[in-house]
């Protein structure tokens, strides 16, 4: 056997010859291939990560102002609701004005406020409110009247001081609890609703019968005070009985009023 042909593994190979030829494919060294096919590197398809630190920058600085933006809007929130708390523990009233449109003295807005179910039983109590204005204001008209046939500057002076405290009183003791107990579903709203709405039921029973306590009771048109006035003078005693029914059906509309809002409060307790 001839041994003399066998490559010798501890020979080096011509590669790694530092005098072999320049110029001969053997001597390319595979390991930078090797290594490069391992890597990656330098391949065509090698991917590129391009992160550019403006870009960074930029989102690090819109998350600044952004977490201060709300921290801004956060502490705006606060205020305001501070400020509403410390309204509504003052006191001060918040509803704006926008009844009657031509001169807005109240606050009512009954199709925004107002529950659906509610809002016919809250138009009923508007009416009666209206119906008892109306009552007062055309009792000043009729005693003018009598006052103007000999009555006396003192029964105008009753029935202005009716009217300029009836009105008012009615809307901030019983209208307005009531239109506040049904928005808020209040049960102390209700309670000073039918407290004052039965004061409220009294006078109207009381104006609609007129004893003669006061000045013979001529300052409310009643039925006494026009049976009284009637034998006297027949334009005053015609708007003493026109007086007298006003107030008769104010007092008819304001039972079916309460009847009708304390069916509402028992169903909603």
């Amino acid at each position: 056997m001839n041994r003399h042909n066998d490559p010798n593994p501890f020979d080096e190979d011509e590669a790694v010859n530092p005098f072999a030829n320049a110029a001969a494919p053997a001597s390319k060294s595979r390991f930078p291939k090797i290594v490069s096919e391992t890597l990656g590197f330098g391949q065509k398809h090698d991917a590129t990560v391009d992160i550019p630190l403006d870009t960074m920058n930029d989102s690090k600085k819109k998350e600044r102002e952004l977490s201060d933006w709300e921290a801004d809007l956060r502490r705006r929130e606060q205020d305001i609701k501070r400020r509403e708390d410390a309204v509504s523990r003052a006191g001060v009233p918040v509803d704006d004005r926008n009844w009657p449109p031509f001169f807005p003295i109240i606050h009512h807005d009954i199709a925004n406020e107002i529950p659906i179910h509610a809002q016919r039983l809250q138009y009923l109590a508007f009416a009666s409110w209206l119906g008892i204005v109306l009552c007062l204001v055309f009792n000043i008209i009729a005693v003018i009247v009598c006052w103007i046939r000999g009555g006396g500057v003192k029964l105008f002076l009753l029935a202005s001081i009716y009217a300029l405290m009836g009105c008012p009183l009615s809307y901030v003791l019983w209208y307005r609890p009531l239109y506040r107990a049904i928005r808020t579903d209040s049960a102390f709203k209700f309670g000073w609703f039918f407290l004052f709405y039965l004061l409220h039921i009294g006078f109207c029973i009381f104006a609609a019968i007129a004893p003669p306590i006061v000045f013979n009771g001529k300052s409310l048109t009643g039925i006494l005070s026009a049976i009284d006035v009637l034998s006297d003078h027949l334009v005053v005693g015609v708007f003493y009985l026109i007086g007298f029914g006003f107030f008769c059906l104010e007092t008819l509309i304001s039972l079916w009023v309460i009847q009708k809002v304390y069916l509402y409060f028992r169903g909603h307790k």
